[in-house]
């Protein structure tokens, strides 16, 4: 475990748990879920990476420029490979000191067929944190990349959360986006909305502005950014438990089977970089 702090802040990573937040805290108290101590897994995290990319591909299947690509299922019994490799693998300490980290991680061609690195940068202040995480492609073709984060936030029967968008992609039974709908759909986030709900909420939202804002009750509690390319909010409200995730992305889930959304390609050597910020009220 690696521990950052500044003022009142206190920020502990796991780079073996997937290079993951496992807590953040101000003045003791959670920021975000706490990872438990026992933890084995990295959905048990605080926050995650998702390189290089996020959410669900159909059947783990794609191609691009005459790559067949097929990607074995990562979770559970579902065959929709998710999230990429970066969560499942162990993250390298490059730096460390203070208030500042940065981790990476270094995948070899396989069934993803080409070489990567991600990086993240994790910069800590007294009422706040700033992540960067960038993939670049260090495979002589064209290599397909998306980023995104996976943050975790205590959930109560007041908290609220209010973000700019203008749709929403309706999953089908796989958690997969089957049509969009423009404008609001069960939750106005754009003018907040209570979080609970009865029924679960995990929906890829578009026209997203890069600010998600948290409350409880009528009180703000912290603010979630993200960079301009983030166009992209998935909202994560499972039945029963205690937690939610509001996940900025720059591509919307199974992006090879949709137009326009969002995933980009590499050039040899190319970067692409995304930052999210977390701020306390």
């Amino acid at each position: 475990m690696l521990r950052l702090s500044c003022g009142d802040s206190v920020l502990d990573l796991n780079p073996d748990l997937g290079g993951s937040i496992a807590r953040f805290t101000h003045k003791g108290a959670d920021v975000m879920r706490p990872t438990p101590d026992d933890a084995t897994d990295v959905l048990q995290s605080s926050c995650f990476p998702l390189v290089p990319f996020c959410n669900r591909i159909r059947d783990g299947k794609f191609v691009v420029e005459g790559h067949k690509v097929q990607l074995s299922p990562n979770l559970g019994d579902s065959p929709h490979t998710l999230h990429g490799q970066g969560w499942r693998n162990a993250w390298r300490v490059v730096e460390a000191s203070a208030s500042r980290a940065v981790l990476s991680y270094r995948h070899g061609a396989d069934e993803w067929p080409w070489d990567y690195e991600a990086t993240q940068v994790f910069e800590l202040r007294d009422k706040g944190l700033r992540v960067y995480l960038n993939v670049t492609n260090l495979s002589r073709g064209h290599m397909p990349a998306g980023l995104g984060f996976h943050p975790y936030f205590n959930l109560t029967d007041q908290t609220r959360l209010k973000a700019h968008v203008d749709g929403v992609w309706i999953s089908d039974d796989e958690v997969l986006p089957r049509n969009w709908h423009a404008g609001v759909l069960f939750k106005d986030w754009t003018h907040g909305d209570a979080l609970k709900f009865d029924k679960l909420i995990d929906n890829c939202y578009t026209g997203f502005h890069g600010r998600a804002e948290v409350f409880e009750g009528q009180n703000l509690t912290h603010v979630l950014r993200a960079s301009p390319d983030c166009h992209w909010l998935h909202i994560y409200v499972p039945l029963g438990e205690d937690y939610f995730c509001a996940e900025p992305v720059n591509h919307m889930p199974d992006p090879f089977n949709q137009p326009n959304s969002g995933m980009k390609c590499l050039k040899a050597g190319e970067t692409r970089m995304i930052w999210m910020d977390i701020a306390l009220a």
